[in-house]
C-alpha cells in the first residue's frame, strides 16, 4: 500500500521543523504507520525518498524503536503497563482480561476482526494513576475490567461507522478527571527475562 499524497507532503515538510533533517525520521515513520497500520518495506522506502535519506538508515530507525511495528497489528493496540506500581495494583489480571475480551493470547497476534492487539510495556510514566495503559494515543488510568470493557465496546461499535481517524497531534488533551491522560511518551517493550 502506497502512502497517500497528503501524508507524503506532510513528511516532506517535517525536516524544516528540526535542526537536523535526520531528526524528522521518527515523526515521518509515525505518520506512515498511522496511515498504513504498520511499516511495510514500501512505506519505509517512501519515507526515505520523501526525506532524501538512505533507505537503510530509515529502516534502522524503524527496527530499533519498539513503537514501530513491521508486522500487522490491531487497529486498536492496548499497551498495558506491567511495571512495579501497575503490577501491584492488578496489571497482570487486567492483561488477562484484555486477552480474554479481544480473543488474543499473544502480543504478536491480532483479533479475528482485525480491531485489537495488545502488548505488555514497561513504565508509561504515570505511576500515580496505576494501573494504566495507552490505547489510541491516549493514556487511560485507574483501570478496572469494566473500564476496559467499555473501551472495547466503544471501538467495536464505531468500527461499523465510516470515519477518518485524526492524527494524534490533532486530538485535544483531556483532563485527569475524565479517566484518561494524553501523554507524548512512547511505550517500551518488556524485556524478556534471561536464564
Amino acid at each position: 500500500m502506497k502512502l497517500s499524497p497528503h501524508v507524503l507532503e506532510e513528511i516532506k515538510e517535517l525536516p524544516a521543523k528540526y535542526p537536523q533533517p535526520r531528526s524528522a525520521v521518527m515523526p515521518a515513520l509515525d505518520l506512515a504507520q498511522e496511515e498504513v497500520g504498520y511499516l511495510t518495506p514500501e512505506a519505509m522506502t517512501e519515507v526515505a525518498e520523501a526525506l532524501q535519506l538512505d533507505p537503510g538508515y530509515v529502516e534502522g530507525v524503524a527496527t530499533f524503536y519498539t513503537l514501530f511495528h513491521l508486522e500487522p497489528i490491531g487497529k486498536h493496540r492496548f499497551y498495558v503497563c506491567t511495571n512495579l506500581t501497575c503490577m501491584i495494583r492488578g496489571a497482570y489480571e487486567l492483561v488477562d482480561h484484555v486477552k480474554k475480551q479481544i480473543g488474543v493470547e499473544r502480543p504478536d497476534k491480532v483479533s479475528a476482526d482485525g480491531l485489537f492487539s495488545f502488548e505488555e510495556v514497561e513504565c508509561l510514566g504515570a505511576c500515580e494513576y496505576a494501573p494504566m495503559m495507552r490505547l489510541d494515543h491516549r493514556y487511560h488510568y485507574d483501570l478496572t475490567a469494566e473500564k476496559i470493557d467499555a473501551l472495547i465496546a466503544e471501538r467495536r461499535s464505531s468500527a461499523a461507522e465510516p470515519a477518518t481517524r485524526p492524527h494524534p497531534a490533532a486530538a485535544p488533551p483531556t483532563s485527569p478527571a475524565s479517566g484518561e491522560v494524553k501523554k507524548p511518551r512512547a511505550p517500551r517493550r518488556k524485556k524478556k527475562a534471561s536464564g
